[in-house]
């Protein structure tokens, strides 16, 4: 396990740092349950089978907990950077390229729905603390994606006019506007395989500047 320390700053033994995974989890599950605002302390040590006391040994407040929660959020969206830089873009392998990129933003957003939506409401709000998170959650996929831009433009693959960070930006805010609101794709009769469709070849089109086959 991961070094971490209570909240005095002793380091936590191998039970200590199982019982602040569990609180984390059980956290976890009251929020995809429940409002943030309506979960506290009480509620989270109940659902871990500890005490109030027990959880202040490791964090000092509820939304220092989510923090934790959202940044280990954080360190599993390496998996959309490696999506967007791992792929060949060129010719027909940039429709592929296109679809694993959305397939893995909607099953990303989807594991992670409820702490995607704290942190989405915390950065609104002017938490700093979730401004930045959601800031590195996107930065990498997009300079990944300016990356793969600039590349097809060197090679003069794709028109030089094209901005890469600006088509890498509004590609990934589209991606992630759409994971995040699949509940109103649902009421306007969308189907998530149309879905999935539709921004794939969006992506493919605004990285390529070529109709996806």
């Amino acid at each position: 396990m991961t070094q971490v320390r209570t909240v005095d700053g002793r380091i936590a033994g191998r039970r200590g740092q199982a019982t602040r995974a569990r609180l984390l989890e059980c956290l976890g599950e009251l929020i995809a349950s429940t409002s943030y605002r309506d979960v506290t302390v009480i509620d989270v040590a109940r659902q871990a089978g500890t005490s109030p006391a027990t959880f202040y040994q490791y964090f000092p407040d509820i939304q220092t907990a989510v923090v934790e929660l959202a940044n280990e959020v954080l360190r599993e969206a390496a998996a959309l950077k490696d999506l967007a830089s791992e792929q060949n873009w060129t010719g027909r392998s940039g429709g592929a390229a296109a679809g694993a990129l959305v397939d893995g933003f909607l099953d990303f957003w989807r594991q992670h729905d409820a702490i995607l939506r704290v942190v989405d409401l915390a950065a609104a709000e002017g938490d700093r603390r979730f401004s930045r998170i959601r800031m590195k959650l996107f930065n990498s996929v997009v300079q990944a994606l300016t990356e793969a831009i600039t590349e097809l433009q060197r090679s003069g693959k794709l028109d030089a006019e094209v901005h890469p960070a600006a088509t890498a930006g509004a590609l990934v805010t589209m991606l992630a506007a759409s994971a995040a609101h699949t509940k109103a794709f649902d009421s306007w009769s969308v189907k998530e395989g149309e879905l999935r469709s539709g921004l794939t070849r969006l992506v493919a089109w605004g990285v390529t500047g070529r109709k996806p086959s």
